[in-house]
């Protein structure tokens, strides 16, 4: 298993695993976690995520998991828009999914959504159990992210679909330049007056940073035995959409 760079940083202290920090950070942060994203990205969120779910409308996938869903946005949004028979979401903070059960049941698709607490380096699920799998913002927490990669492909069906959201670094300027600057001071004063754990929204500039982008990821998808792999990179650079075949 390689090791990449994003494995190292972590949202407290050296001393504790990854896994285990993440899990705090956001059982931590919960409550404040849905009007921080959508502040922090200005919106744009949202139609992220549209584009991503449009990548797995022509293939009508019923049984869909959600991994690192937090608190159930994209879950939601995928649910409404394919009309799945079941969509679960899988993430390791119970805090995160709680305030996402509320939203779930508050807009009636507790019956085709569901969350279970997973280990995403270790999935409960036998083999080829989803026809597709998302994971939207979430990655690049992943304590090991290979082992993370090959278990979606395990738990995939032949010709199943991965699509993955992810922030990243624009490249040109002059939003590399203004993007530099927002994410040193902004991201985490907002952080910090909104959620009251400012390391938590310096964990997230610093992690988008480290995380391999672009080529360097396809490389690392297809490593785990994804074929057609394909990306591309949004809002001038600050999100990549990667799309997988298994």
């Amino acid at each position: 298993m390689s090791h990449y760079p994003q494995e190292n940083i972590k949202p407290y202290n050296e001393k504790e695993g990854k896994a285990a920090q993440v899990e705090k950070m956001f059982d931590h942060i919960a409550p404040a976690y849905d009007n921080l994203n959508h502040l922090m990205s200005w919106g744009i969120d949202k139609s992220w995520r549209r584009k991503a779910i449009r990548l797995l409308e022509p293939y009508h996938p019923q049984h869909i998991m959600d991994v690192a869903t937090g608190t159930g946005d994209f879950a939601i949004q995928a649910c409404q828009m394919l009309q799945p028979a079941e969509l679960i979401g899988t993430d390791i903070s119970e805090g995160m999914m709680n305030v996402g059960r509320e939203k779930v049941k508050q807009l009636g698709l507790d019956k085709q959504i569901s969350f279970a607490k997973e280990d995403c380096t270790a999935l409960s699920f036998p083999e080829n159990r989803f026809d597709a799998i998302t994971v939207a913002f979430g990655i690049r927490n992943f304590e090991h992210l290979d082992k993370g990669l090959k278990e979606m492909y395990r738990v995939l069906v032949p010709g199943g679909h991965l699509v993955i959201l992810e922030l990243s670094e624009p490249a040109h300027f002059p939003m590399k330049q203004g993007y530099a600057l927002y994410s040193k001071f902004v991201i985490p004063a907002m952080g910090w007056l909104l959620s009251k754990d400012r390391s938590a929204y310096t964990y997230l500039p610093e992690s988008i940073k480290a995380f391999p982008q672009g080529e360097v990821m396809q490389g690392i998808i297809r490593k785990a035995g994804f074929s057609e792999v394909k990306f591309k990179r949004l809002t001038m650079g600050t999100c990549t959409l990667y799309f997988a075949t298994k």
